[in-house]
């Protein structure tokens, strides 16, 4: 996908074959922005992935709240269970 700004962000499956078993990451590649900024990306865990996607909705949520409130509707409570950062990862 091609974000507002430019961005263009690919999400894929790395697989790595190993002797013992195989390693499977879920791979979010973040390339260069406007003005050829250089581009990043990360290597998850399945459970990191999912994560990840918890803390994205819960933010796509708010800022659709926001929205709505910013034309004068009340804002609604958070859902259970949303916070923003969870306990053993790292706050996005």
């Amino acid at each position: 996908m091609v974000t507002s700004c430019d961005r263009r962000i690919a999400v894929k499956c790395l697989r790595l074959p190993t002797a013992d078993r195989p390693i499977s990451r879920v791979t979010l590649d973040l390339g260069p922005g406007r003005g050829s900024t250089p581009g990043t990306w990360a290597a998850l865990t399945a459970e990191e992935a999912r994560e990840l996607a918890r803390r994205l909705l819960a933010q796509a949520a708010l800022a659709e709240r926001e929205a709505t409130t910013a034309s004068g509707a009340l804002p609604s409570a958070p859902s259970p269970g949303l916070s923003p950062a969870s306990p053993g990862l790292p706050s996005l």
